[in-house]
């Protein structure tokens, strides 16, 4: 029924059979002269993503024709600039975009693994999503065991017939601003004439 709780036992008679597995098993926590240079490092900024834009002094040469940042918008489902201004604004804007995604590029990632999922891995994070009995007792309680094999049963609660809450009382009207007799009146601005 709880498959977490083999995976326990399994890796408590690993790590208590052999120390091949301790090692792999076990973390190697640094001392505090390691601490302190990893702090010297990270205390002052020596690099910034400015550095992935272009230089703002010299304009390379424009790779994205209007034709294309025309197309682009197209479909992509987003508004036409309104001006040459605004037009030469998203040029621009594209353009450094682009400029930055080809540095990212050239980062040498050989020997690099990816990651094969992106969430909060640290064992205080597995605690906390980790189901336990206690979640479960709850729902444990409505069941019982039947028969000789011992089959595990649910047991037949009261039905509960309205789960949203209160029941509706039938008037559709309450919460209308202005009702003329048993119908809803909108309230509508005046029609440009044709």
């Amino acid at each position: 029924m709880f498959p977490l709780r083999s995976g326990v036992r399994l890796s408590q008679s690993l790590r208590s059979s052999s120390p091949r597995f301790n090692a792999s098993l076990s973390r190697s926590y640094s001392d505090e002269s390691d601490l302190a240079d990893i702090f010297s490092m990270i205390g002052a900024p020596n690099w910034s993503v400015k550095s992935l834009l272009p230089n703002p002094a010299s304009k390379p040469p424009q790779t994205i024709t209007p034709k294309e940042l025309h197309h682009l918008l197209r479909i992509s489902a987003l508004p036409q600039p309104a001006s040459a201004e605004e037009e030469q604004s998203m040029i621009d804007t594209l353009e450094s975009q682009i400029h930055f995604v080809k540095e990212i590029q050239l980062v040498d990632t050989t020997g690099v693994e990816p990651l094969p999922r992106i969430r909060d891995e640290s064992s205080d994070a597995v605690k906390e999503h980790t189901i336990g009995v206690e979640q479960l007792k709850e729902y444990l309680a409505k069941e019982h065991t039947s028969g000789r094999r011992g089959r595990i049963q649910r047991i037949v609660g009261v039905k509960n017939d309205r789960p949203d809450g209160e029941a509706w009382d039938g008037d559709a009207l309450k919460s209308a601003t202005k009702t003329e007799g048993k119908y809803f009146v909108v309230e509508i601005g005046e029609s440009p004439s044709l």
